[in-house]
């Protein structure tokens, strides 16, 4: 249905395009009329007469790709019309085809700008690459269009994608399949705080609350060894288990956050109050190459990185930033004495599962992922960016993804930090469905 309107509308686009000139010479001001309409129904009307996405943003991204093929089919049309009346038809009569020329060219603007602002508007995926190229090859023959090709294919894809989303998730709305039993709490990683905007988990927590869960985070800070921030989260969780009464609370960690939440529980006494622990890309047996580059880099550059860190994570909020704690917690040894510490038995009464994932090739991890994955390949084989495949694994259980092809899925991945659409990985689904097997089990 999509591609018949498609194909009704080229040719009133086109005729409107190439037609205005001539029907004002002929003073046929009906048919002039009419294209005036027509063309401003195919601009700003949406489009009912086909299945519309369900929500504004998604309709106004289609509409856009919309304008921008009926752009590129009718643009390209009217190109091949005006050199056959230009060389072939009128060539002596040049006011005829350049005031059509011309009037094609408006058309075509209008249309182009239209489409192109509902695009960048409102897309996601195009992201900041596609943006850019979109600009710097806007006036350059060729590969503008080859640009405008990719960059209506990834909007296009977009709406399909999300459409399917937003749909899935109003069909099981009524069964709240991540309606736990306790609430979860969300646990960030190093260097990063649990701002509001930018959200440290991306598109994740919406989508777990659409389906039911409640949700608390952390609010540790961002560079504080493990056991400092073992000590901020055990205070969260009872604040959180006294204000509520939710008795327990159902804890996801990413990175070294799931470091933080075993001391919690192993070495302090959050223990009571946690019902499951899931960790994320957490590397449980530490970071090889950060042991080496700790090693090779002198101790005055070592204090000097700290303290640009330090400075810029007190401007964030942190009260006492600790940058080279922080990082010797995640070395092999420092987790080995973490280890020790916490103890190797699993913690009583608490379900827990481990979760890791593989980047294939170092140019599918945006910076820095792109640069630490050759370090960490180096030292210690398959790793997601940052994190080596074999120190993932604790638990109960274990999960490890990635996917077929060269992308893989990196560190920063699996907490949807560059809102991106992984083709045969659906980061959002995959929390949804994590957190509805703690709710099949009680928890």
């Amino acid at each position: 249905m999509k591609g018949l309107v498609r194909l009704l509308t080229i040719p009133v686009l086109f005729f409107s395009a190439n037609g205005y000139w001539y029907f004002w010479q002929t003073k046929n001001w009906g048919l002039l009329a009419a294209l005036s309409a027509v063309f401003l129904f195919v601009n700003i009307a949406p489009r009912g007469f086909v299945k519309r996405p369900p929500t504004f943003r998604l309709r106004m991204c289609d509409s856009g790709c919309e304008l921008l093929v009926l752009f590129l089919t009718t643009a390209v049309l009217s190109v091949l019309y005006h050199i056959v009346i230009a060389f072939f038809l009128f060539p002596q009569q040049w006011t005829v085809w350049v005031f059509s020329a011309l009037t094609a060219v408006c058309v075509e603007t209008v249309v182009f700008w239209n489409g192109i602002i509902r695009v960048y508007g409102t897309s996601v995926q195009l992201g900041i690459r596609l943006r850019v190229i979109g600009i710097l090859c806007g006036w350059i023959p060729i590969a503008n269009l080859v640009a405008l090709c990719m960059i209506i294919s990834t909007a296009s894809r977009e709406v399909a994608f999300e459409t399917k989303k937003v749909e899935l998730d109003r069909a099981r709305a009524s069964y709240q399949v991540c309606g736990t039993r306790y609430p979860l709490l969300l646990v960030h990683g190093v260097f990063f705080r649990d701002f509001k905007f930018p959200n440290y988990w991306g598109r994740i927590p919406a989508e777990l609350e659409k389906n039911g869960a409640v949700l608390y985070y952390g609010n540790h800070e961002s560079a504080s060894s493990v056991a400092d921030s073992g000590a901020q989260l055990t205070a969260r969780i009872k604040e959180i288990v006294q204000a509520t009464g939710c008795g327990k609370v159902n804890v996801i960690a990413h990175s070294k956050g799931g470091l933080d939440i075993r001391y919690a529980v192993g070495c302090l006494d959050a223990a009571p109050y946690v019902a499951s622990i899931t960790t994320v890309n957490t590397p449980h047996r530490g970071c090889l190459f950060v042991d080496e580059l700790l090693q090779k880099f002198p101790v005055k550059t070592q204090q000097m990185i700290a303290g640009g860190y330090n400075a810029a994570l007190k401007k964030l909020g942190d009260k006492h930033p600790d940058f080279l704690t922080a990082v010797g917690d995640l070395t092999a040894a420092g987790c080995r004495r973490l280890g020790e510490q916490m103890g190797e038995d699993l913690p009583r009464d608490i379900y827990c599962q481990s979760i890791g994932s593989k980047l294939n090739r170092a140019v599918n991890g945006k910076f820095p992922l792109n640069v630490s994955y050759w370090i960490a390949k180096h030292y210690s084989g398959a790793n997601d960016g940052l994190v080596s495949a074999d120190s993932f694994r604790w638990g109960e259980d274990y999960t490890f993804l990635t996917v077929n092809g060269k992308r893989g899925i990196s560190h920063g991945d699996m907490i949807d930090l560059n809102r991106e659409n992984i083709p045969e990985f659906d980061v959002r689904e995959f929390y949804v469905q994590l957190v509805a097997r703690l709710k099949t089990k009680g928890l």
